[in-house]
């Protein structure tokens, strides 16, 4: 028997967050294409073609799978209860920093900034960056309290998630984000891309420093997990 919850969660889809979803892709490659001045950039069309894919299908797993986060995602930012340092953190790591890095990579193709690298480094490159996707995604499919802002989600029964790849790190989500930062300049042969990317992995670890210390404070029973997972990001290190 179908569940009178899921069935108004489905019924009230989160339509400006598909909305602004489905407007990623394509401003991403516009943004990629113009500051580059050339629509012959294989490196923009394999980014934005590869992300769209990992996008499509990580948005589809978690509606099928927990249909009431897709409602939680797009909202989180209204939420009174989310916290004041992620009002600003969310946005800078998750749409300014990923806009300002597009604009220096196609101004560095524009102006020959930087020497090309061997196409073979830079797929490898753009395998790594979808890895880390993919382990975000992994994270957000597995927890179903993974808001795109840092909240205690008291409205939807918050409690801690230990399965999945939060066996093995407490934020697998921001690790992912830092692999696909790190293999970003490589991919795109861009020397200068590596000032925006060392900036936004900074900010992410910070932020994933005060999304620690909140749950620590605030969820029930995420000190005990802390002790038996002992690393935020990297395993053996942090």
């Amino acid at each position: 028997m179908e569940n009178k919850n899921d069935t108004e969660i489905s019924l009230n889809i989160p339509w400006k967050g598909v909305l602004r979803l489905a407007l990623i892709v394509p401003i991403m490659l516009a943004v990629l294409l113009l500051s580059a001045g050339k629509l012959d950039w294989w490196e923009a069309w394999a980014y934005t073609g590869a992300g769209f894919l990992v996008l499509l299908v990580s948005r589809a797993l978690m509606i099928w799978k927990h249909p009431d986060l897709a409602l939680e995602r797009s909202q989180a930012h209204e939420k009174e209860d989310t916290k004041e340092w992620d009002r600003f953190l969310m946005p800078f790591t998750a749409l300014y920093g990923p806009f300002i890095s597009w604009i220096i990579a196609g101004l560095d193709i524009r102006f020959g900034w930087s020497p090309n690298l061997p196409n073979w480094i830079q797929i490898i490159a753009l395998i790594v960056i979808q890895l880390g996707s993919l382990a975000g995604s992994w994270a957000m499919i597995t927890n179903r309290f993974f808001s795109s802002q840092v909240r205690i989600q008291t409205d939807r029964g918050h409690h801690v998630v230990k399965n999945g790849p939060y066996q093995l790190v407490r934020h697998p989500g921001y690790a992912g984000g830092l692999v696909s930062w790190l293999a970003a300049p490589i991919f795109f042969s861009s020397w200068p891309l590596i000032i925006p990317s060392v900036i936004v992995m900074a900010a992410s670890v910070y932020r994933t420093y005060l999304e620690d210390r909140t749950l620590q404070e605030e969820l029930p029973g995420y000190k005990e997990y802390a002790e038996e997972v002992k690393y935020r990001l990297l395993p053996g290190i942090w």
